[in-house]
């Protein structure tokens, strides 16, 4: 999974510096999946997407979604975010927010997440800016 979140995040072009400062950011660990909902998509026998659910007692949260960028565009990450969000309802929780990497805001807003503000995430020295969006399940 952690090799995906990497493959994602080199698809989108990000220059290599970032990609090895964002090393922890883009590692799922035992740790983590030990502690929260964790989701697989597998094509033909291989891991090729994955994302997470991770709730707190005042917040649900979509973490983790990478897609392996040679599956982009055939429905595995629709199909995540749609298993993600049946199973918080299933939870009983009344929305999802997320923090979308800019390249991916699109595919959110197209799953019906609306953007909700914003977080700066400054990399060597540039304004990076990922939009913070919420789902309402309650639909």
């Amino acid at each position: 999974m952690t090799a995906i979140a990497h493959a994602a995040k080199r698809h989108w072009k990000y220059p290599e510096k970032w990609i090895d400062q964002w090393r922890a950011d883009l590692t799922i660990t035992p740790e983590f999946i030990a502690n929260n909902e964790v989701f697989v998509a597998i094509v033909g026998g291989d891991i090729v997407g994955c994302c997470a659910l991770v709730v707190s007692d005042s917040l649900a949260e979509l973490e983790h979604m990478w897609i392996d960028p040679q599956q982009m565009g055939n429905g595995v990450g629709r199909a995540l975010f749609e298993y993600t969000t049946h199973r918080a309802q299933d939870l009983g929780l009344t929305e999802l927010e997320l923090s979308a990497d800019p390249n991916a805001e699109g595919f959110y807003q197209r799953m019906g997440a609306k953007r909700i503000g914003e977080a700066q995430a400054d990399m060597d020295g540039q304004t990076r800016v990922l939009p913070r969006m919420t789902v309402n399940l309650q639909q």
